[in-house]
């Protein structure tokens, strides 16, 4: 007769003493289990004591995480939260250095527990932590020559702790001194300091400016690019990464007026090309959260653009109408006659005709082409610039389509703007960043004015397509789709420059792309014809029943997911796998991403499927409905996705990409005998649907399939045939 389900078996460990087994009874009170406990020892005072997870994490079991006590589970007896955060509070106020030392060593370790934390935040320990940041460190200031270590070690302790006590959300950012900020800005602006207060200190700051505007200000008035830009020119990546974190975050929180300016001093503390050589070139491969920062950095800058893709031009606005005059100046030098010769009417004929070479919608006023946002204005400073810097291109385009007949001209005019509104779709020019996204692109970082000449590659792209096409004014929608395709495809292989941009896209052109649709289209191919359609059906079952094993196969060996907290880089990390008989979910939390697959028994957490009662995705998720403005993006939603068990029980999950999101959902659909609609699903029905239609057609008559695969003939004995090209 198996035990009762409110009977969990547990291992208790106490120091100087043999473990106990101990069956626990849930509907007990935890005093009264604690209470049997010490009197197990002969200890008293019970309601001194508690009982922890007996691994790394050290986390206080309480009455609202008792459930998560599995059998097998071993835990610890110990002082209770209160107790042990009082004798810390003392400790950390000792005269003895190395007393201090140890302690404070010992509240970072324990503040990651909330139960721990909420206790010691209850004895005003946070003002305790910043008081000694402001004026206690100032006692052993003098003997930072002769004990530098112990000195850098006692300020990153203080500062862990105080990171990790933050970090809960039980206390507002809105409440710390100025003074505080200046000694934690100090650290930073310091040429000299320990890595790790460096990088506490670059996380405060960071954490300072997100979640507090008021801070932000104060942060902003301590903390210049200059002073951060020396710690992006070293080769440590973490401190690299946080700098680049703090950097985003000033230019997030920045009112929309100072992100220009900002801007402009990034550009003048040549912030890119330090980038460029020091992180992107630099010796150390980029770390995904590197990868994060860089993007959110790209998205930031890109963003600045917005202004001027949402800003309609005023036809009576002569400034902007002198932009358009310039355009035409440039391109028609050679044509132009002075204003005082001819009549009214045969200028205004004569620059009619002018702009409809430059392939405007509007011959009469060209302005009016620049009322539609997006792109606004900003198609127009890109016209401009690719006139003025790729002045010879320009020309070319403008002459050589102006000498075309009407119906094979491409309209410069009309591409540009059209192509300008593409880019910044491409780009997501105007959008928030996303919290899981890497996608960052190396070329966009190898010159200051990227966006421009990224539309100056593209808009000759479209004129050499358009020529490859041999397009009419009716196929211009074609034209652009292809040069949609052209630039994805290119994107997708993340060019270091724009030189190598430039060169993918040689090998892109129209034709090559009619190539790969053509290897697409075969290999999706679709025969209508009625006896195949019915063994199409015949087949799809049996397709399906493969990809759902595959699904199972995978929830099998489990998946690594980030949890995601107010502050990002110190990823906290969970992992969770179904059991080889599909019958339970097993979860427990990780100190980092593993290498390799994580074992059954180290996941401590289980969850039977026969009480999974729905699998939620998206903005319905309870963990989507409490992010903030920042994490409530698209992005973010379209990975989210919480089991729902028991009694409005959540098992909330954000998978690390739509791969994984996609087989995760269908996997938990499958477990619970509903349908896996996920658009992995349909790729792979596809693709396997095709390939078993194509096996079962071939003529394979009177040839033998064998049963396993060939040998894998032996190596040669020499490679003397094998030619270096370099």
């Amino acid at each position: 007769m198996p035990p009762p389900a409110d009977i969990v078996k547990v291992a208790i460990e106490w120091p100087g003493a043999f473990p106990k087994l101990m069956e626990i009874d849930q509907k007990k009170p935890l005093s009264a289990i604690i209470k049997e406990v010490c009197e197990g020892w002969s200890l008293g005072n019970h309601e001194n004591f508690a009982l922890q997870i007996a691994d790394a994490t050290n986390f206080y079991i309480t009455e609202k995480n008792r459930n998560d006590i599995k059998n097998g589970s071993i835990l610890r007896l110990t002082t209770s939260p209160y107790q042990t955060a009082v004798q810390l509070h003392e400790r950390i106020q000792s005269s003895s250095m190395d007393a201090k030392l140890e302690s404070l060593k010992d509240l970072a370790n324990a503040s990651r527990d909330i139960t721990f934390a909420q206790e010691f935040i209850n004895l005003d320990g946070i003002s305790l932590l910043t008081q000694m940041v402001e004026s206690g460190t100032e006692r052993y200031q003098k003997l930072q020559k002769i004990m530098k270590p112990c000195f850098g070690d006692l300020l990153s302790f203080t500062l862990t702790a105080f990171v990790e006590l933050m970090d809960h959300g039980i206390v507002s950012w809105d409440t710390f001194s100025v003074a505080f900020i200046k000694k934690i800005a100090s650290y930073v602006n310091k040429s000299a300091m320990d890595t790790a207060v460096l990088q506490r200190s670059l996380a405060i700051l960071e954490s300072m400016v997100l979640n507090s505007q008021d801070l932000y200000h104060k942060v902003a008035q301590e903390i210049t690019i200059g002073q951060l830009i020396p710690h992006l020119q070293g080769t440590d990546q973490d401190i690299q990464t946080y700098t680049i974190a703090v950097i985003n975050a000033l230019f997030l929180k920045a009112p929309e007026e100072k992100r220009q300016e900002m801007a402009h001093i990034l550009a003048q503390k040549q912030l890119r090309s330090i980038i460029l050589s020091n992180v992107i070139r630099g010796p150390t491969p980029i770390n995904d959260e590197m990868a994060h920062q860089l993007y959110v950095l790209q998205v930031l800058t890109f963003n600045l653009l917005e202004d001027r893709m949402m800003t309609k031009m005023d036809p009576q606005d002569q400034a902007q109408r002198d932009i358009i005059f310039e355009l035409r100046r440039i391109a028609f030098d050679v044509e132009c006659e002075p204003n005082n010769s001819g009549s009214i009417e045969k200028r205004k004929s004569m620059y009619t005709r002018d702009y409809k070479k430059l392939g405007f919608i509007n011959h009469v006023n060209p302005a009016v082409d620049f009322t539609q946002i997006p792109p606004g204005m900003l198609a127009l400073d890109n016209m401009l610039y690719f006139a003025r810097h790729h002045q010879d291109a320009y020309i070319r385009i403008v002459l050589e389509n102006s000498s075309r007949e009407d119906k094979h001209e491409c309209p410069f005019g009309r591409s540009s703007i059209e192509l300008t509104k593409m880019l910044c779709e491409i780009l997501k020019v105007g959008e928030l960043p996303s919290e899981n996204c890497h996608d960052f692109h190396p070329m966009f970082f190898t010159h200051d004015r990227s966006f421009e000449e990224f539309f100056c590659t593209c808009i000759q792209l479209l004129n050499k397509t358009w020529k490859e096409m041999r397009a009419t004014s009716e196929d211009f929608n074609k034209v652009m789709q292809v040069v949609r395709e052209q630039i994805m495809r290119a994107l997708t292989l993340k060019p270091n420059s724009l030189d190598q941009f430039k060169s993918r896209l040689q090998n892109l052109s129209y034709t090559e792309i009619l190539k790969i649709r053509q290897s697409e289209r075969m290999n999706q191919e679709d025969f209508q014809s009625r006896p195949i359609l019915e063994l199409r059906e015949k087949i799809q079952p049996e397709i399906m029943e493969l990809i759902k094993q595959q699904r199972l196969n995978r929830l099998c060996e489990g998946t690594c997911f980030r949890k995601i907290s107010s502050r990002r880089r110190q990823d906290k990390f969970w992992y969770c796998r179904l059991s080889p008989n599909h019958k339970v979910l097993h979860y427990g939390d990780l100190e980092e991403s593993p290498q390799g697959e994580v074992p059954h028994d180290s996941l401590q957490d289980k969850l039977p499927v026969a009480d999974i009662k729905a699998v939620i995705t998206g903005k319905d998720c309870p963990h989507m409905k409490e992010k903030g403005a920042l994490k409530q993006n698209k992005e973010v939603l379209e990975l989210a996705f919480s089991v729902l068990y028991e009694s409005d029980e959540y098992l909330n999950f954000i998978a690390p990409d739509k791969h994984e999101y996609c087989v995760w959902t269908d996997g938990l659909n499958a477990l619970l005998g509903k349908e896996m609609t996920s658009d992995y699903t349909k790729s792979d029905m596809d693709t396997l649907l095709s390939m078993e239609m194509k096996l079962r057609l071939l003529d394979l008559e009177n040839i033998q399939i064998p049963e396993a695969p060939p040998p894998i003939p032996k190596e040669p004995s020499n490679y003397d045939f094998v030619y270096d090209c370099n």
